[in-house]
């Protein structure tokens, strides 16, 4: 079992666990989400550190409509809880009918039938026929019973506050590269409820942003890159805890030259400034880095 460390991943872990990696593209394609430039390996790194999911509970902290949370469903989470502090209350009919999901309270999750209509409805007048018959075979597809046993619990709520879930009761946390989006101060603040909310002897495994001598915020992307120290600092690290940023330079030599994540570049990429690879240019500015954090018994 892992202890606290503080690791940049390296792109090795794409050969390591090409399993997984399959498995998650398998995934991309069922639910039409594209990976983030670096997500691959962010993964990758977090499954290897999870260990076995079946029947657990496991909260996906920033989820968004990302990969992690269904992933772990169909590795056989008993419920993966989805928290972020944007709404998807109208989830897509594509989640809906290859996932069992409910809303943690009943303004999370709308009805499928309401997401329908809306669909047909923000349709142009040459589109309404072709949505609407998807639709309907959407709608029947979500009554349908699912392949995986899991659930996915959808909670739109700001991690520093998460009252409806209780203390000491979750069995993981994952957060692929969505706690740099915080402040520095409000990271604080994120960390503290994920541990409170964690069982002892649980694990939280955080994929960042890797800044090499100080601390800088990538514009585009509206992302946090911090050092070793700032790490440690934010999670409440101990002074001893292991770290690999010597390797720093190594590491994001061979991620800015690992082909595999350069020619799979997902196609959102080319169509905004925005993002961590804007306008589609492989061109990485940060590498990511991975926190593992255990609650003590």
């Amino acid at each position: 079992m892992p202890g606290d460390k503080i690791e940049i991943p390296s792109v090795e872990l794409l050969d390591r666990h090409r399993d997984v990696i399959n498995a998650i593209w398998t995934v991309s394609h069922g639910t039409r989400v594209e990976p983030g430039w670096h997500y691959l390996l962010d993964l990758a790194w977090i499954v290897e550190n999870l260990g076995p999911v079946s029947g657990k509970r496991i909260l996906d902290a920033g989820a968004g409509m990302g990969l992690a949370q269904w992933y772990l469903v169909e590795r056989g989470a008993a419920e993966v809880i989805s928290a972020d502090r944007d709404s998807r209350s109208n989830l897509p009919l594509v989640m809906r009918s290859r996932y069992k999901v409910r809303g943690l309270r009943p303004e999370d999750l709308a009805p499928a039938l309401t997401v329908f209509k809306g669909n047909v409805a923000r349709a142009s007048s040459m589109g309404k026929v072709i949505y609407a018959l998807r639709g309907l075979a959407g709608l029947l597809l979500v009554a349908l019973p699912k392949r995986f046993a899991g659930l996915v619990t959808i909670y739109n709520q700001d991690l520093t506050q998460m009252p409806e879930i209780a203390d000491n009761s979750l069995d993981a946390i994952v957060a692929v590269s969505a706690l740099e989006h915080n402040t520095p101060e409000g990271m604080q603040m994120v960390v503290a409820e994920l541990m409170r909310k964690l069982k002892p002897g649980g694990k939280l495994l955080a994929t960042l942003c890797a800044g090499r001598d100080k601390d800088w915020f990538h514009e585009a992307s509206q992302g946090w890159c911090y050092t070793d120290s700032t790490l440690r600092r934010l999670f409440d690290l101990p002074k001893d805890t292991p770290s690999n940023y010597d390797r720093h330079d190594e590491l994001f030599k061979s991620l800015r030259n690992c082909a595999e994540l350069r020619d799979k570049l997902a196609k959102m990429y080319y169509q905004s400034g925005d993002n961590g690879m804007p306008w589609g240019k492989w061109d990485p500015q940060y590498q990511p880095v991975a926190v593992c954090k255990i609650k003590q018994v």
